[in-house]
């Protein structure tokens, strides 16, 4: 469970880079978005978590409000548009504009099976959250920023949205691969709209989602055999990769998936 002490600890320092900003980051309740959300706290936002998991993002506004921070917690399916379309509302309504978003919540895609195997609900499933949850996203988003003269989004697809897996995971793959297809047309629609869409695609992260497996000290050195760094990403690192992006040290930087993988797809 990633908590303000354990980002705060892993960073060299704080500068202050989304001071004023106003962000919303989805699957914000653990893993990637958890750490993303304590890490643009740290750096002066006001950030917005939307999750379906209300205990876990109320623990952690409490932590960001407790450190000096800015956080508001809107209960949100990105599966859903009305629950999107209400996230974007209530946010503009706290702190009177969006400059910022990160896309991250998402779903695996179960049991591994082949794509003859999968049912037409467990696909549709996973590209309903994954892929049409950051459209929705994006829908809405957009014309937020459009009214506060610009922005930044970023997307989370996968290493695996650029790569092909015979794991046993289709529905996630093609989800993935989307997600990077969505990021480049929207970024060349709004780009002269002062908006820069970009997305990241992280290599194996410790997270819940992957825990167990990690776990397995055989397993994990099957895994990590194949990253040239040796060893799996923690989620704040991710999350830095995510705050760069977002951030006006990557202003002229807009349509790109950047790999946070570990070298794992360079070779």
């Amino acid at each position: 469970m990633t908590t303000w002490q354990q980002v705060n600890r892993s960073r060299q320092q704080t500068s202050h880079r989304l001071e004023g900003k106003v962000a919303i980051i989805t699957g914000a309740s653990r893993g990637i978005g958890a750490a993303a959300t304590y890490l643009f706290a740290q750096e002066g936002a006001s950030v917005v978590l939307a999750s379906r998991s209300e205990e876990e993002m109320a623990r952690i506004v409490e932590e960001i409000k407790a450190n000096g921070g800015q956080a508001l917690a809107v209960k949100t399916d990105v599966a859903d548009a009305a629950s999107l379309e209400a996230l974007i509302k209530r946010t503009v309504e706290v702190y009177g504009r969006l400059d910022i978003a990160v896309n991250n919540a998402g779903v695996g895609a179960g049991r591994n099976k082949t794509l003859a195997e999968l049912t037409e609900e467990e696909f549709d499933r996973v590209i309903q959250t994954n892929l049409k949850g950051v459209f929705l996203a994006m829908k809405y988003e957009i014309p937020a920023m459009q009214a506060a003269g610009g922005g930044a989004i970023v997307n989370l697809s996968s290493t695996v949205g650029l790569v092909g897996s015979g794991a046993g995971i289709a529905s996630y793959v093609a989800s993935k691969h989307g997600v990077v297809g969505l990021t480049k047309a929207a970024a060349l629609e709004y780009a002269r709209h002062n908006i820069r869409v970009n997305a990241v695609a992280p290599g194996t992260t410790l997270t819940s989602v992957n825990e167990r497996w990690i776990a397995d000290e055989q397993i994990r050195q099957r895994i990590t055999s194949l990253i040239p760094l040796g060893r799996v990403a923690d989620p704040v690192e991710i999350a830095e990769s995510i705050l760069w992006l977002c951030s006006d040290a990557a202003s002229y930087l807009t349509g790109v998936t950047l790999p946070v993988d570990g070298g794992f797809i360079v070779p």
